[in-house]
This record gives C-alpha cells, structure tokens and sequence, in this order.
C-alpha cells in the first residue's frame, strides 16, 4: 500500500477536486493521503469524513509558504495531523492569501498593459478555493491563444523572477512571505508534526538548525525536484538532528511543472507511524511544559 504525503487540490494551486485525486489514489493503491494545499486547511474535515467512507486515511496537513529572511531564501513548511481551522494557522496564513491574490491582480493588470488580451474575470473563473495562482493566469493566457502550455516559454519570460542578473518578467511580482520559523511554531500550536519541504528545491538546509530550536520534527527526503546529492544530504540532517524522513510527489495534477504521478515518491506506512508516534511525543511534552511552568 502506497503513501502520498504531499499533494494540492484545486483548493490551492492543483488542477484535481478532492473527489479526483480520490479517484487517481484508488487507483494508484493508496493507503494514506495527505493533503497540503497552500496556506489553507480549507475543507479538510470534510475530506477527513469522506476519506473514511472509501477507506483511505486522509491525513489533515498544509504547506506553509514560508521564507529565510537572514539568507533570502524561500522555505516551504509541511505540517501533518493539524487541526483544520485553527487560529494560530488561519491567522498566519490569511494575510499571505490576501496578499497572492492581490498580487495575482497586479501581475494580471500588467499583462493587460502589456497588450495581452485577457481578463480579471476571465482567470478568475480558473481560480481554486484560496484565490488566484500563476497557473490560473496561465490557463487564461492558454484560452486566448498565447501558449498551448502552462509551463514553457511565455511562462518562463512573463513571470522570470530576475536571478543571476536577468531582468525580471513583466508579471513578476514579488511575495512578501512568512517567516519559517512562524510557520513552524504555528503548525505546532495547531497540533501538527512540522516538516521541512524539498529542502533540495530551494537551497533551504541552512536554516534547519534554526528550525528545528523552533519544534521542526521532519525534513521531506523523497522530492520530484531531489537527486541522490539533495537525498543524501537531507538524510544527513535527519539523521543529526533526528528529523522524520518523508516523502511525497508534490503532485499538482496537470498544474505540475512536469507529468509525476500521484504516490510515485512514497516513504512507506512506517514513515506515516513514525509521523503518528512524533505527534502523540509531542502532546506528551507541552503538557509536561506547561506543568512545569505552573
């Protein structure tokens, strides 16, 4: 039985329902399922519920975007087992949703100025749950005529974020994210088992020691964008700092940066015990916390 730890619905920024990916993860012999959608534990519960009905155990979680501001870096953090709805979440991620979709408008707005034919209404139509992603502006772009793919050419130039000395695209705007180290503490309060996500994708090892002083418990080995060097060395950190490995295809449906199929990167049902056992550790140790400090 495989184990999906890392996936987005049409919620964030997936292209799948929740009721589709079901559908894929019968299919690819799927035990348990995380979903982590971006900033939000909107309609977890609900997926908790149904999960339960088909047999597959739907492991409540979120993917905080979060960033290094010491080394400027983005860091994205899992958090699995949280609480859906709850306040030290909603109040850290809510302000990052509002500001996406504002930046989503402007990014819109300067294509328009740029003589692209589309609208604001018209990619809203595309968007998820939480709002407005580039890839929502892309399918606009596709339906008009532009391009005949999310990720190519056009979307590489319009949204080129000016690394290395490049100029930036015309519709890259830039995000003001979280601090790491918040989203962290704030999966914790929400009861969950914080990870490190593809730590390889972003060059975000430096800052594990300064997550885990604030309660990180994992790091995200088996990732789409690690080779053996990225594998290697995310287990290296695991293994000092006694982080959980995990795994997960990231998987975004036809959103996804490339085709990766849903449990392709499974860490096996140990991992998703081991996850179990952190939780319930950890529960154990802010009641021992809270005594002591009464």
């Amino acid at each position: 039985m495989k184990v999906e730890l890392h996936c987005h619905t049409n919620v964030s920024d997936g292209s799948s329902s929740f009721e589709e990916l079901l559908e894929v993860a019968k299919r690819e012999s799927i035990g348990h399922l995380a979903i982590t959608n971006h900033d939000t534990t909107m309609r977890l519960q609900e997926m908790v519920e149904r999960g339960k009905e088909i047999g597959i155990e739907i492991i409540p979680g979120i993917e905080v975007s979060g960033y290094d501001f010491a080394r400027g870096r983005r860091v994205h953090i899992l958090g699995y087992f949280v609480e859906p709805g709850h306040k030290a979440l909603e109040d850290l991620c809510n302000p990052l949703i509002e500001k996406r979709n504002a930046a989503s408008e402007k990014m819109v707005e300067r294509l328009i100025h740029a003589g692209y034919r589309i609208t604001w209404d018209q990619v809203s139509k595309f968007r998820g749950g939480t709002g407005v992603y580039k890839q929502h502006i892309m399918l606009a772009l596709r339906e008009s005529g532009y391009t005949d793919s999310i990720y190519g050419d056009l979307y590489k130039k319009i949204f080129n974020r000016g690394l290395n000395g490049e100029e930036p695209g015309i519709a890259f705007i830039p995000m003001e994210y979280v601090d790491a180290i918040l989203a962290v503490k704030a999966i914790r309060a929400a009861g969950g088992v914080p990870v490190l996500a593809h730590p390889g994708q972003y060059g975000s090892f430096e800052i594990i020691p300064d997550l885990v002083k604030a309660g990180l418990e994992g790091i995200e080995v088996l990732h789409p964008h690690h080779g053996h060097a990225e594998e290697e060395r995310a287990i290296s950190y695991a293994d000092q700092y006694n982080l959980i490995k995990t795994g997960g295809s990231d998987f975004h449906g036809d959103y996804g940066e490339k085709p990766i199929r849903l449990g392709s990167m499974s860490p096996g049902t140990e991992c998703v015990n081991a996850l179990k056992l952190r939780k319930k550790s950890m529960a154990i140790n802010d009641v021992v916390l809270k005594n002591i400090d009464l």
